[in-house]
């Protein structure tokens, strides 16, 4: 070694080892970018596959006009061919009074698409695209002609059909109902509505024999839990969308436009106005939310069995320009034996027993879920749609005013009260108790905006054309 620390060739001794912790740093982070690289690379390549499938996936159920005019085009086929009938087929495969405007909504096979006919706007409906994806009436293949079929073997086999679909039993419907399933009371004991007689006596009075295409497609119709539902309830309640018609496994529904949680407003009344013109008003408010608590009532008291509603949000409901609140989704409407089959199941916690907006408590001796429903119809309406409305901040100035704050504590009430379980006697419980409070307080505040309660009860015009599932 040289003096002064040097090494031969007058480097200082340290510049080589320096030198290699530099290159060796170089090297490790060309790797550590080269790996870094890979990663993205390989990141972007799951990427890009994912999208492509989930392309795939939404294009195989998307709403195009092509693919609904080519759904509708089959199923005139099969008009034209005599496999299907219906009080709508001319409208829509001859004379062209029933015309397609656009898809709404296709998943899974369901399509739902808009429409105009005779001048208004109209929606079709089908749970299956495909006439021949629903289960054919086994009794057909037995027989050389429908026409063999009595209208009593209709009836029989359409009731069977109604109670299967609606959750319903025979000997449910005679021990609690009036025996004559049509008196026109209404409430507690024989005043109650028997549906699935109902609909019997609905096909009786037809006095000729039915077609193969005429049975054909009232079966793929009741196969459609959402249309039994709707068909067999709009003549008993006003709080349901209306049935204009149908086409083989298609029916029509009346046009109303749903709710959303968008908007403070939550709701558009129908055609944009109310009776008297104008847009929607505090008293409209009121009023809408009276026909609110009609509806639940009705739900609970006027059929054999209580009505529970499982998904409970603006999007599924309407309102008429009479201010009728509508319930146009019902896929997740439920009758009382319905529900309890559903709440029974397994369970650790409370938190299993849980079916979208309808709970029920675990009894976790058992490990079950009770088959009695904890909560409500009201309590769901109030957490979810009153809340919103009668909020300080919607209400504004008037929020401070001693009924509106009346009217945001019983709704706050209403909201965290369990109603679904039934007091000794049959009382509803806190639950009875809080909708008579909520009905008392919006009845005063229209007296005091000089409104009328009156209005948005529940009524409904007649309208000229009535479906009676197949001219039934």
């Amino acid at each position: 070694m040289l003096p002064g620390g040097l090494l031969p060739g007058g480097s200082p001794r340290g510049s080589s080892s320096s030198s290699l912790l530099r290159w060796l740093g170089v090297r490790l982070w060309a790797r550590r970018r080269l790996l870094l690289v890979a990663l993205l690379w390989f990141g972007s390549w799951l990427f890009l596959n994912g999208l492509v499938l989930v392309q795939r996936s939404i294009l195989s159920d998307f709403c195009t006009e092509k693919h609904s005019r080519q759904i509708l085009s089959r199923l005139c086929g099969e008009f034209r061919d005599g496999s299907v009938s219906g009080d709508m087929c001319s409208d829509l495969c001859e004379v062209g009074l029933l015309q397609f405007r656009r898809c709404l909504y296709y998943e899974n096979g369901k399509k739902v698409m808009e429409a105009e006919w005779r001048g208004s706007t109209v929606i079709l409906k089908s749970k299956m695209e495909n006439f021949s994806s629903y289960e054919p009436l086994n009794i057909l293949e037995y027989q050389d002609t429908a026409e063999e079929l009595s209208p009593m073997d209709v009836v029989l086999y359409a009731t069977m059909e109604v109670r299967n679909s609606l959750g319903l039993t025979e000997e449910e419907e005679d021990e609690d109902g009036d025996g004559g399933g049509g008196g026109e009371g209404r409430g507690r004991g024989g005043g109650k509505r028997n549906i699935s007689r109902l609909w019997g006596e609905e096909l009786r009075k037809r006095g000729r024999g039915y077609s193969r295409a005429e049975l054909s497609s009232l079966w793929a119709l009741l196969q459609q839990e959402e249309y039994t539902f709707l068909r067999v309830l709009q003549d008993l309640s006003p709080h349901v969308a209306r049935v204009l018609g149908s086409c083989g496994h298609f029916y029509a529904v009346e046009y109303l436009s749903a709710g959303h949680t968008w908007n403070q407003n939550l709701f558009s009344v129908e055609g944009g106005q109310v009776r008297g013109g104008g847009q929607v008003s505090r008293e409209q408010v009121n009023l809408i939310a009276l026909s609110f608590l009609h509806m639940v009532k009705h739900f609970e008291n006027d059929f054999v069995h209580k009505l529970h509603l499982c998904d409970i949000k603006p999007e599924n409901f309407a309102i008429r320009s009479d201010l009728t609140v509508v319930a146009i989704d019902v896929d997740m409407a439920f009758f009382e034996p319905k529900m309890r089959e559903i709440l029974e199941q397994n369970c650790s916690s409370d938190d299993d027993c849980n079916f979208f907006d309808c709970s029920s408590r675990c009894e976790t001796k058992k490990q079950r879920c009770s088959a009695t429903r904890r909560n409500s119809n009201l309590q769901v309406i109030c957490e979810k749609i009153f809340r919103p409305w009668f909020s300080p901040t919607l209400l504004g100035a008037k929020a401070g005013l001693p009924l509106q704050v009346e009217l945001q504590r019983a709704v706050q009430e209403c909201s965290e009260t369990d109603g679904g379980e039934e007091e000794e006697g049959g009382r509803g419980g806190r639950g009875e108790d809080v909708h008579l409070r909520l009905l008392n307080i919006l009845n005063r505040l229209l007296e005091e905006g000089g409104g009328s309660s009156e209005r948005g009860g529940g009524r409904h015009e007649e309208e000229d054309h009535v479906h009676t599932a197949l001219n039934f």
